[in-house]
């Protein structure tokens, strides 16, 4: 019997299995929203828990565990510098399942989206909007497509090719 065993077994051996949750808290950090199964869903989902938190904390003693777990400084600086911050103001509830209609085709395994409940898209948004205004108020150089015409008949002049100078010298 399985009494006080935690976690499930995926059907790997030990460093399989946390290989493979390793891997899904990898691409939700990256991606902030996976598709995965259900059973593997649950189990990362506790795995991206701690790593927010972790990040929230952000010493030098939550940057040393989060890289121990992940493997990966530049993740790190990610998780701490744009992940965590999102979540200040939230105490727990980091991520959402949501279960998908169909199940996966082959083995009929139950298939969910794991994703981060805050996104930094608001902000991405606001950056894109801005450069779309920017992009507006620049006027086009040619207007016309005769512009373009009178514009494209126009050779520049071939630049004469340099000659080498020669290293040795003459008498």
């Amino acid at each position: 019997m399985r009494h006080g065993v935690a976690g499930k077994k995926f059907g790997r051996n030990q460093k399989l299995r946390e290989a493979t949750v390793r891997d899904l808290v990898k691409a939700v950090l990256i991606n902030f929203t996976i598709r995965t199964t259900k059973v593997k869903a649950g189990e990362a989902r506790k795995l991206v828990d701690r790593m927010i938190t972790l990040g929230k904390n952000n010493t030098l003693a939550a940057k040393r565990r989060a890289f121990a777990i992940l493997c990966d400084h530049g993740l790190v600086s990610d998780l701490f510098n744009k992940v965590a911050p999102l979540f200040v103001n939230r105490h727990g509830g980091y991520t959402r399942i949501i279960k998908l209609a169909i199940n996966r085709q082959g083995d009929n395994a139950e298939m969910v989206i794991l994703e981060l409940t805050e996104k930094p898209a608001v902000i991405e948004t606001a950056a894109v909007a801005k450069d779309a205004k920017a992009l507006k108020s620049v006027k086009p150089a040619v207007k016309k497509a005769e512009d373009a015409v009178i514009v494209s008949e126009k050779k520049p002049a071939k630049a004469k090719p340099k000659e080498k100078k020669s290293t040795t010298k003459k008498a």
